[in-house]
């Protein structure tokens, strides 16, 4: 599948044109915060069930009335639609599908005339669908709810995906003579017989950790109940004085950060001289579902005292991945008021991290405290909240490029999805703790860290405003999960100097951007004052990855160069298995 089908979120379907929120500015694929998801948010998703999201009565009826209020608006959409639908009879109409919309890319869909009024007639019927939505005078959140589920309906309306119709499903069975057709269903049944009940995005034994991902050397010093510490070995004769603590969502494993060899953040940071730790939770069970936001962060806490004490630095650094860098941030403010922050942490970043959870996006439209309440009661019966349920949300929130391509490639074409190392660690789902799915539900719902005192962590009350340490903060333009005006937003409450980069890529391309990407782009500043949009197009646009620019900022504040350890841990912390450790293998 090609990269830009896994980093990109199409606002509005190829053919259909409309105002949309933020202006998209220099880099492009800009997702409006209304159509996008901070992952907190979804962590409530996965109790509605699609029926309500896929079909939300309420909303639907107030559109409904609405409209019945407007009948010029209607008569005057349904005239425009009768003459393009008249237009395209004759074959007079020139609607064409967008040059970024991968569906129609056969040629048939253009040269033969059948074909290419179906295809014409589906873009005007969207276009009117769109264009009545727009026309209403909904609130924001009936709105996004409702723009959810035509997005989703129209996408499976597409003639694309209608094995009778389709010219890559005819294709396909010729050449196959056939069994394509009993591939296809074969496939089908396979993915409808256990959660997510989504098409396979990735076979699961096309990867193996350890074996194709997470390669880079090093050992566990460190196993607690809840996490394991990967020390990685110096690849270099000198290292910097003072060491990186990496800490990976949790709910993801943490090999995001060390993909394939020219793919891993962390292989290019030690190679970098950087002395680098990561966490690797522990993918938890029934066992632990008293486990909430505290332990997690004491884990951190702990984490951060080991590499201090292996290095013996006299500070470190940290950098916090999603929902991982909710809890830093958390962690990060309770050393500041026991004072001990300026003992401990010479700077910070955050990747993909959203902390301000105001106009949420589509998760934010379907949240409130009966749904908080319902997926709450969930996970906390079980013990726990399955990781499984929340790839089915997030696949339905891309259903051209994680359902519907899918389905093509599958079912109509009986083949199997190609290998790509992304959407295998997307597929390795992990579970979270009904009580830390209950804490951070809870910080979301309230949008607690943007107050001061609101949120507590380990008894100490949460003021981000108070944490002046410097800090670098990481967003992906086009990313649908973590809103990029969001992460930008979040950035501002801190109290530190700050610089914030706005990486011209999705959630997880803005994480793998290795250097030799030589298509990326990104935009850098430390001046925050301005507001989003202001702020994008006011700032330049850098050529290649932003990895060599958060290099140099942590250089700057990772001390001296120092000879390179010998031998991996040290000062009472034995080093154990070998990287990528025993937590990482647990499904």
């Amino acid at each position: 599948m090609p990269h830009h089908a896994i980093v990109g979120a199409r606002v509005r379907s190829a053919g259909r044109t409309g105002p949309v929120a933020e202006p998209s500015g220099p880099v492009t694929g800009s997702v409006p915060t209304e159509t996008a998801a901070p992952s907190d948010l979804l962590l409530a998703e996965g109790a509605p069930g699609a029926r309500r999201r896929l079909a939300p009565t309420g909303p639907g009826l107030r559109w409904a009335a609405d409209l019945a209020g407007r009948p010029n608006a209607v008569a005057r959409r349904a005239r425009d639609l009768s003459t393009e639908l008249g237009r395209i009879a004759i074959g007079r109409s020139a609607r064409a599908p967008g040059q970024r919309d991968r569906r129609f890319t056969d040629e048939a869909w253009r040269t033969n005339p059948v074909l290419r009024r179906i295809l014409q007639a589906y873009l005007a019927a969207d276009g009117t669908v769109h264009g009545l939505l727009d026309d209403a005078h909904l609130g924001w959140r009936d709105h996004t709810r409702l723009e959810f589920a035509v997005d989703n309906l129209i996408a499976a309306l597409a003639p694309s995906n209608n094995p009778f119709i389709s010219p890559t499903a005819w294709k396909a069975l010729v050449d196959s003579r056939g069994t394509s057709v009993v591939r296809g269903l074969r496939n089908l049944v396979t993915d409808l017989a256990a959660a997510p009940r989504v098409p396979t995005t990735v076979r699961p034994d096309a990867f193996e950790v350890g074996v194709d991902l997470a390669l880079t050397p090093g050992r566990v010093v460190l196993r607690t109940a809840t996490f394991e510490l990967i020390q990685y070995t110096p690849r270099t004769p000198t290292v910097r004085t003072r060491p990186l603590l990496v800490v990976p969502p949790v709910i993801n494993k943490y090999y995001i950060a060390d993909l394939a060899p020219g793919r891993s953040l962390v292989e290019y940071l030690v190679r970098g001289r950087q002395q680098v730790f990561m966490i690797s939770w522990r993918n938890p069970d029934a066992r632990h579902r008293d486990w909430g936001a505290d332990v997690y962060g004491q884990a951190i806490l702990d984490a951060l005292d080991a590499a201090l004490t292996v290095t013996g630095a006299d500070v470190g650094t940290v950098l916090g991945f999603c929902s991982g860098g909710t809890l830093q941030s958390m962690a990060l403010a309770t050393l500041q008021q026991r004072g001990e922050l300026a003992d401990k942490v010479a700077g910070f970043a955050l990747a993909v991290c959203v902390l301000d959870q105001a106009r949420a996006g589509v998760a934010g439209a379907f949240l409130d405290a009966t749904t908080a309440a319902a997926a709450t009661a969930v996970s906390a019966r079980r013990g726990y909240l399955d990781g499984r349920t929340l790839a089915e949300v997030f696949a339905w929130l891309r259903p051209d490029d994680l359902i519907w391509n899918y389905w093509v490639n599958n079912y109509l074409q009986g083949k199997d999805p190609a290998p790509f190392d992304i959407l295998f660690w997307n597929a390795d789902t992990t579970r979270m703790t009904g009580a830390l799915h209950h804490d951070l539900l809870d910080l979301a719902l309230r949008n607690a860290l943007v107050r001061s005192g609101d949120a507590s962590m380990l008894g100490e009350p949460v003021d981000l405003s108070a944490i002046t340490t410097d800090g670098y903060v990481v967003a992906g333009g086009a990313d649908h999960i973590s809103p990029w005006q969001a992460c930008y937003r979040s950035a501002q409450l801190f109290g530190g100097c700050m610089r914030f980069v706005l990486s011209a890529s999705g959630h997880i391309a803005a994480l793998v951007n290795p250097p030799t990407n030589f298509k990326a782009t990104y935009q850098v500043s430390a001046d925050l004052h301005a507001e989003p949009a202001a702020w994008q197009g006011a700032t330049p646009l850098t050529q290649g990855s932003w990895w060599p620019d958060y290099l140099s900022w942590l250089s700057e504040r990772s001390g001296p160069d120092r000879d390179a350890p010998d031998a991996l841990g040290g000062a009472g912390l034995t080093p154990l298995d070998p990287a990528p450790g025993v937590y990482v293998l647990d499904r």
